[in-house]
């Protein structure tokens, strides 16, 4: 392999004469190329001869510039050893400076402080003066001069002279102290309205009790509240007043007080807040008297005088929460409020309940808290909440207003139940009974009420009263529904078209009822004290009216159909085993055309579509098994009779598919047709089965009804008119088959005699309530229901309809 020189320099070449023709230059490269190689020789040539001239020159110059670095460390080793001398003699001037610098300062903080001291002895001496002669507006100043001078001695405290000057001025303090108090102890003697210079020297003692220590600020405002209550404490104590309608009178001392005397307490700085502090320490003794009232009455106190005084509460309560900051909602409420004032003590509890309405927005911040040591009191902006400072005394005595408040609506719900018509006015859009409306009309006036007073156990134990108010409405409802054919073998009155007509108000007015009373929950939970709010709940009260709504309907599904009793027992009559030929649908068919005709559009019309469905899928469960049972009523069948027999089964079909269209509820119809048609379809087999011959028939019953039995099938075969000797034979080839296993659709035994017309029973009827164990499972299924109910209404009626027994619940729905 070539060397990279020997390929580089075949690449060179193969460059230069890439083709035969170029080699023809090969001759005048060559002659360039020895021209330059003769170039760079003469080059090297004159290098190497000036090298050679100049080397002893360059060492010559190495040598001097070594001479030169020597001469240059000794000159920095000289220049350093003179600069530490230098920095010695620096340090001794420096040295000397600094000592007359701390004399100076020393000196200078000497002279200040014995000036100082000097300005302190003279002061304390001129504050003592001062204090002597009572010049209260002078010493303020002095007072804040020499606290002023005390501070620049913290630091000399333990010295003999500062201590005894300190102790002095300690003195001194406490002088003016007692002088202070023993003058302002003459405020409210009378003395002032007399001596007017004594109001200007009491108002230089503010400046001095402010230049003191706040403690001695807060005793003196403390002990002068309690001197101006000691009047109202021996006043409102002896046995004449301290009663609990004499409240108001409290509340009247107290704002006289405040009137006669604000001229005179301006006095006191602002930042004072004298009459503030002096209405909470009256708010405190009026609640521990009232408190002591109420525990030493030995009855139950009078509701309207103890709903009186705690209304006066409430008002003087917002007054001072008006007049120092608390902001007041009494404004919303314009002149009304101003009504009240003027109405006497002997108001009857009629008229202070319509009072209360009145005042609704203006106690809707009133909580039940104890306000005392807990918060700071000095001044409003601390947060001091005057609202239910003195009212939440009265809350475990107001049982008594929730009883009459109960006894009330207990009356007001009997006197609209006798009242109400059981009609609704004409056009109504809601179909629902006034007594209704009413009822919650009375329980939003009596929340609002009680809502003014208080919002904790009050108002919570109110909701409890709501809770049995409206489940005695449901059992009311419950009550006035028709009795007939509501037991387990319907009565021998009919429903009427009133009856029914009643039956689908009571369902919207319970629906009404369902809905309501869970909004009316929601409200209590928003209003009441938070710590309650968990318990509110309706929903005891709600399955009440869905019961109530489930024994409508069921009502309603065996009214009609008690009114199908004569034309069953029509259909029974009919000759069906002598009929010569084939005509029109029979009169009993007729008969029930017209009982749906002209119930049906009544009931489309009052009841919501919701609950027209399921009265539809409940009439169609019954209807369709009860005409399939029916068939097994009749005597002998020819088959005529069973041409006309299934030719008026199929009109029927029509007859019920048609009750939507009728009813103007069309959005129920295709499921509703499904169910319909599934259930008819199971008469027609029975009737084909009929029309079979002997020879087939049991190879049409089982393939028509594959789920029959022995029994139903030689029910059939005396329908036939076959003797019992003739069906052996074919009840033997039918066994033979492996028919199927009993089922509880028919129970009936085999009738001894052709002749005979004893039916199959009639299984139970969906719609009956089911046993406690099958109610329990479907109030669970139910209980997450929406606010309609019908959820919880389908799970009570549909959770089952298999194996029922008569069981203590059944008498619930005898009529």
């Amino acid at each position: 392999m070539a060397s990279p020189d020997k390929q580089s320099a075949l690449d060179y070449i193969n460059q230069m004469f890439p083709t035969e023709a170029s080699l023809s230059g090969v001759e005048p490269l060559m002659q360039k190329i020895h021209s330059e190689i003769r170039r760079v020789d003469a080059e090297i040539l004159s290098a190497v001869r000036q090298q050679s001239n100049s080397g002893s020159k360059a060492k010559e110059d190495l040598a001097a510039a070594t001479r030169a670095v020597q001469e240059l460390l000794y000159k920095m080793q000289e220049i350093k050893t003179k600069a530490e001398q230098s920095e010695t003699m620096v340090q001794e001037i420096c040295r000397d400076i600094k000592k007359l610098d701390f004399a100076k300062k020393h000196i200078t903080t000497t002279i200040t402080a014995l000036h100082r001291l000097t300005m302190l002895v003279s002061a304390v001496e001129q504050l003592q003066a001062m204090a002597s002669k009572r010049q209260y507006k002078e010493a303020a100043a002095q007072l804040e001069a020499v606290n002023q001078l005390c501070s620049h001695f913290e630091a000399y405290r333990d010295f003999q002279k500062i201590a005894e000057l300190r102790e002095k001025f300690k003195s001194i303090k406490q002088i003016l102290k007692s002088h202070v108090f023993s003058d302002f102890s003459s405020l409210g003697t009378g003395k002032e309205t007399e001596e007017s210079y004594l109001l200007q020297q009491l108002s230089d003692a503010c400046l001095v009790v402010d230049a003191l220590e706040p403690s001695v600020r807060e005793e003196l405002v403390k002990n002068f509240c309690s001197r101006e209550l000691t009047s109202y404490r021996q006043i409102f104590e002896g046995a004449e007043l301290a009663k609990l309608d004499k409240t108001e009178r409290r509340y009247a001392w107290i704002k006289r007080r405040l009137r006669t005397n604000e001229e005179i307490w301006k006095l006191f700085p602002l930042s004072w807040h004298v009459p503030y502090l002096l209405c909470i320490q009256f708010c405190k003794l009026t609640r521990t008297q009232l408190v002591d009232i109420l525990d030493k009455l030995k009855e139950k106190p009078d509701v309207g005088t103890l709903l009186l005084a705690l209304q006066r509460t409430l008002e003087f309560e917002e007054e001072l929460a008006e007049k120092f900051g608390g902001g007041s909602r009494s404004k919303e409420l314009g002149s009304d409020t101003g009504e009240d004032t003027a109405e006497s003590s002997s108001q009857n509890i009629s008229d202070i309940r319509k009072k209360y309405e009145k005042r609704l927005a203006a106690h809707h911040g009133n909580e039940n808290e104890d306000q005392d040591g807990h918060k700071d009191l000095s001044v409003p902006d601390a947060g001091f909440n005057f609202r239910g400072i003195i009212s939440s005394c009265f809350e475990p005595y107001l049982a008594v207003y929730v009883e009459l408040e109960e006894r009330t609506l207990m009356e007001h719900l009997e006197k609209l139940v006798q009242e109400e018509t059981w009609e609704t006015e004409e056009g109504s859009q809601t179909n629902i009974l006034s007594s209704s409306m009413q009822v919650f009309l009375i329980i939003r006036r009596t929340l609002k009420r009680c809502s003014a007073l208080t919002k904790n156990q009050t108002l919570f134990n109110l909701f409890k009263v709501f809770q049995r108010i409206l489940k005695a409405y449901a059992t009311k409802l419950f009550l006035r529904l028709p009795k007939g054919g509501t037991g387990l073998v319907a009565a021998a009155t009919k429903t009427s078209d009133k009856d029914e007509r009643l039956i689908c108000y009571i369902v919207n007015t319970a629906e009404y009822c369902h809905k309501t009373s869970g909004e009316l929950a929601e409200n209590v939970s928003k209003i009441v004290d938070p710590q309650y709010a968990d318990s509110i709940d309706m929903s005891e009260v709600q399955d009440e009216f869905s019961a109530v709504i489930t024994k409508a309907l069921i009502t309603l599904v065996h009214g009609i159909e008690t009114k199908f009793d004569s034309e069953m027992a029509a259909m029974t009559r009919v000759p069906w085993g002598t009929l010569e030929s084939v005509g029109d649908q029979s009169e009993y068919v007729n008969g029930i055309n017209t009982i749906l005709t002209s119930s049906i559009p009544v009931l489309g019309r009052l009841l919501s579509p919701i609950y027209f469905q399921f009265f539809l899928d409940k009439l169609a469960s019954s209807l369709g098994p009860r005409f399939y049972l029916n068939i097994f009523k009749c005597k002998q069948i020819s088959e005529t009779g069973a041409q006309q027999m299934l030719l008026d089964t199929q009109a029927v079909k029509t007859i019920l598919l048609e009750i939507p269209s009728r009813g103007k509820q069309v959005s129920a119809a295709a499921g509703y047709s499904k169910f319909v048609s599934r259930e008819m379809s199971k008469a027609e087999a029975l009737l084909k089965v009929i029309l079979s011959p002997i020879d087939s028939v049991a190879d049409t019953y089982c393939a028509l009804l594959p789920e029959g039995t022995p029994s139903e099938f030689q029910r059939i075969l005396d329908l036939k008119g076959l003797k019992r000797t003739d069906q052996q034979s074919i009840l033997d080839d039918y066994n033979k088959r492996g028919a199927g296993t009993y089922q509880q659709s028919i129970k009936a035994a085999v009738p001894s005699a052709p002749s005979s017309t004893v039916a199959p029973v009639l299984p139970t009827p969906a719609g009956i309530i089911p046993l406690k164990e099958e109610l329990a499972r479907a109030a669970a299924l139910g209980r997450g229901a929406a606010t309609t109910g019908i959820r919880r209404i389908l799970a009570l009626t549909e959770s089952t309809t298999k194996d029922r027994k008569d069981g203590p619940l059944r008498k619930l729905f005898i009529g």
